[in-house]
Parts: structure tokens; sequence; C-alpha cells
């Protein structure tokens, strides 16, 4: 049986979007196209178009002549993300407070809360960060806008990087969960202000422990809430 070529393009896309995303490829590793024929057992043509689409998405970078690469985010890239992010998720967090479901949203976010909890009493820090996007993406999800998805999924690789510092923060993750409880309490009550406010004070202390992580003297400038 002949398997459609839109199956193999997702095998190969999905295999290189995990192994950035976990760290297995690392930033600044090439990505060539002959090793992964061999390690996934694929032609060119599929691999070819799954590394041009992660291109696309930014999880690769494209240099004229030598190949594909993973990004390698610098200080200042990292922190301009979080600012990207208070702005996103406030208004996801807004529009999920008050989308129809809002309070099933807010069940689902529950559970995913009480799985973190876990892993960090684990000391688990992996799964803490699936966990975490994992948080983050269900209410992107529930914004109901379907321009907040793919706009989000293009800092996805970075988010995780971002994440994984921040939360090496000394006594950011117990902070995190109470940040995380309060949003989810705000969506629950259908509060779109509340839950606006308190994502975007959550991803604000996110971004100040980064800084501290990687030892940025100083704050950023604080934006006003209405």
């Amino acid at each position: 049986m002949t398997v459609p070529r839109h199956t193999l393009l997702n095998a190969a896309y999905d295999h290189l979007r995990a192994a950035i995303l976990d760290g297995s490829l690392t930033p600044g590793s090439r990505v060539t196209v002959r090793p992964l024929t061999e390690q996934l057992g694929l032609s060119p043509t599929p691999i070819k178009a799954a590394l041009a689409a992660l291109e696309r998405q930014g999880f690769l970078i494209a240099v004229p002549h030598r190949g594909y690469f993973v990004p390698e985010a610098s200080t200042d890239d990292l922190l301009e993300l979080y600012e990207l992010r208070e702005a996103l998720d406030g208004i996801a967090a807004r529009r999920t407070a008050v989308a129809p479901g809002h309070d099933q949203i807010a069940v689902q976010l529950s559970r995913l809360l009480a799985k973190q909890r876990k892993a960090i009493a684990a000391n688990n820090l992996q799964s803490y960060g699936e966990l975490d996007l994992a948080f983050h993406r269900l209410i992107w999800e529930g914004s109901g806008s379907r321009r907040i998805i793919p706009i989000a999924e293009n800092l996805i690789a970075q988010v995780r990087l971002g994440n994984r510092l921040s939360a090496q923060a000394p006594g950011r993750l117990p902070v995190a969960l109470d940040e995380h409880e309060a949003i989810l309490e705000a969506i629950r009550e259908g509060d779109p202000r509340a839950a606006e406010r308190h994502i975007r004070h959550h991803v604000r202390e996110a971004g100040q422990a980064l800084r501290r992580s990687l030892g940025i003297q100083g704050t950023a400038e604080q934006p006003r809430q209405r």
C-alpha cells in the first residue's frame, strides 16, 4: 500500500518539531537531509518539505548554501518574547473568560494545575514545562481567535526555552502555581478584566525571573493596568 505523501510529511515534521522543542536538536545545531533520511527511513522529499515548513514557522533558520539551523535566542530575544507573550496571553485570557463554556475550560485548567503541582513535588522540571505550555495553549485555544493560535505556535519553541530558564529562578515555581490558580479562577468566574490582569502579571513575573536567572540587573518598565 502506498503511504500518502502528506502523511510522510507530517511524520517528518512532527519528529523534527519535537526534537527542537525537547532540546534533542540544540540551538545552533545544523539540520541536514541525508542523516534524517537514514534515521527516519524516509525519502528526501518529505524531509525537505518539513524543513521548509519549520523554517516558515520560525523553528529553523535557512542559511544559503549551508542548510538549516536551529535558531539561537539571544538575551534580548528572550526578553522581547515575554513582552509579546504578555500582550498575546492577555488578549487570549480576556476572550477565554467570556467564551461559551469558559467554566469547562477552567475545569481543564484545574486538572493541568494539579498535574503541575505533582511535577514540582517530584522535581520534574521537564514535565512541568510541558504542562505549563499546555496550560497556556488551552487559554489560547479557548479564546476562539483563529489568529492567536498561529502566532502563538510561531513563538512556541522560544516559549519553551524561556520557560526552562525562568523556572530555574529560586522560589519561582510555587509562586507561578499561585498565579495559575488566580488565572483559572478568573476564567471560571467569567471575569475578563481579572483574567487579563492575572495572566499579564504572571507572564511579566516569568520575564523578571528570566532576568534573574540570566543575571540581568534592573527591571523592565511596567505597563499600566486599566
